[in-house]
């Protein structure tokens, strides 16, 4: 019978090291050739994990965001465009609205792109004016239309031409602005400049696409509306594309792989979720890109309990990491801390995909609310019934099969506050481990990471105890 440790099996032995200050640790990590993040962080794609607002907080860190696929497929496509649209040193299709258009009307563009200017073009697509939120913030009358309103172009600075970022320095320090279009010659528009993007230009840290975009994932299934979702989510320039369901080896998901890496093969894929050394070895020969491991370790997973099956999650990564080979793997669940996250990198993975943890925060989808007089927000698995009904947009009769419930309907968790906060803990924490085990980066932490197996008592001593019994 063949044994399984979890992360509280095991600690990494410390080892000589060389690093002098932590800020030295270099934590990049590549899942492709043309993808690579700065922060090994990718958050689940879960519907009280991640949409817009936690993808644009994990890029800017270093990480990656995984828009969930419980939603209506128009619902993910705005969620992957509003990424896309958070940030740009130079946006090439800004968004543009007629002068007739009513307030009203703009701020429904306003709640769906989550974007604060626009430019005003006639038919023709020539430029007239900017309309900014200074422009239309104190207007009482939302019937009133933008050409009323906004600042025209003759009050404008634009430029003829596409410039530097040095060159849009330069014009925001002498003119004190905050918005460049650029246009030709017949004033039709070619891109945008805000001040806002060009500050965020400066964070070297955020995980980008080669425009200077912040990078954003989008989750799709293996049945029904896979490929429409897939296909539009591409349409929408999403970065990588990962499957997202709790056996992936299962034969409708190894032919799901194959027919997206068909139609997209530009376009990455994250296949999984798997636990052996076969699972990963057979998704990679149907084209998954990255394999994501893990069955039941998750802390809003049920399998375990309700099947009985899975894998402890520490030996999953290492037998994925043997059938994956050079393939890069993400180790999705099991992390309840920063301790846990270098265990995994340790033990093979190329990064980590956490839910939990990222919950109840600030970008977690879902209102705060108060319950004893204390801050909280819902968080649920994602193969619970009620994710499921959620899902399928329609009555659980009218499907082919019934899904089993695996995940918990709903937990009540304390409210967190900003996404940084946790994140920043997070990284502190693991550039520490790295220092630990002597390793100045990830391929070295795999060569140097030496585990100790610990008994119930050593676990116990991992713990805080020196106030055992104080009240």
């Amino acid at each position: 019978m063949q044994e399984g440790l979890s992360f509280d099996d095991v600690l990494l032995i410390p080892k000589r090291s060389k690093i002098d200050s932590r800020k030295d640790i270099r934590l990049e990590t590549k899942l492709t050739e043309k993808i690579s993040l700065k922060l090994p962080i990718i958050s689940s794609a879960m519907d009280t994990v991640t949409e817009a607002e936690m993808a644009i907080a994990l890029a800017r860190m270093g990480g990656l965001g995984i828009i969930h696929r419980f939603c209506s497929i128009d619902h993910q496509v705005n969620q992957v465009i509003k990424v896309k649209r958070a940030e740009n040193y130079l946006i090439e299709n800004p968004i543009c609205v007629n002068p007739d258009t009513k307030l009203t009307e703009l701020y429904e563009l306003i709640e769906k792109y989550n974007f604060q200017t626009f430019l005003v073009t006639d038919k023709s697509e020539k430029l007239l004016g900017i309309v900014s939120k200074r422009d239309y913030f104190l207007e009482d009358r939302l019937d009133k239309k933008v050409k009323d309103v906004m600042t025209p172009f003759h009050k404008l600075i634009v430029s003829y031409r596409k410039i530097s970022f040095r060159e849009a320095k330069e014009i925001f320090k002498k003119y004190k602005i905050e918005k460049i279009p650029i246009i030709n010659k017949n004033r039709k528009v070619i891109g945008l400049i805000t001040f806002k993007d060009f500050q965020f230009s400066l964070n070297e840290k955020a995980t980008r696409d080669k425009k200077g975009r912040l990078l954003v994932g989008g989750a799709i299934g293996i049945r029904d509306d896979f490929l429409e979702r897939a296909t539009e989510l591409v349409k929408a320039e999403v970065d990588i594309l990962c499957i997202d369901v709790a056996h992936g080896h299962l034969e409708k998901c190894l032919r799901a792989v194959r027919e997206i890496k068909s139609r997209f093969p530009n376009i990455p894929l994250i296949a999984g979720n798997v636990a052996t050394e076969k699972g990963a070895r057979d998704l990679i020969k149907k084209g998954a890109d990255i394999i994501k491991v893990g069955i039941g370790p998750g802390g809003a997973c049920t399998t375990r309990i309700v099947t009985g099956v899975g894998v402890p999650q520490l030996t999953a990564i290492m037998l994925a990491r043997k059938g994956a080979e050079n393939t890069s793997i993400i180790a999705d669940g099991g992390c309840r801390n920063s301790g846990d996250i270098v265990k995994a990198l340790a033990a093979g993975a190329n990064a980590v995909m956490i839910g939990s943890l990222l919950a109840g925060t600030d970008e977690a989808p879902g209102k705060v609310m108060k319950i004893d007089g204390k801050k909280v927000k819902i968080f649920r698995g994602m193969s619970s019934m009620s994710a499921f009904s959620s899902k399928l947009q329609k009555t659980l009769e009218n499907v082919d099969y019934q899904p089993l419930a695996e995940g918990i309907e709903q937990a009540i968790i304390p409210y967190k506050g900003p996404v940084f906060e946790i994140l920043l803990e997070l990284e502190k924490g693991i550039r520490s481990g790295f220092s630990y085990c002597g390793a100045s980066d990830i391929k070295t932490l795999w060569k140097k990471a030496e585990f100790i197996r610990v008994t119930p008592l050593g676990h116990r001593e991992n713990l805080p105890h020196a106030l055992d019994g104080v009240v």
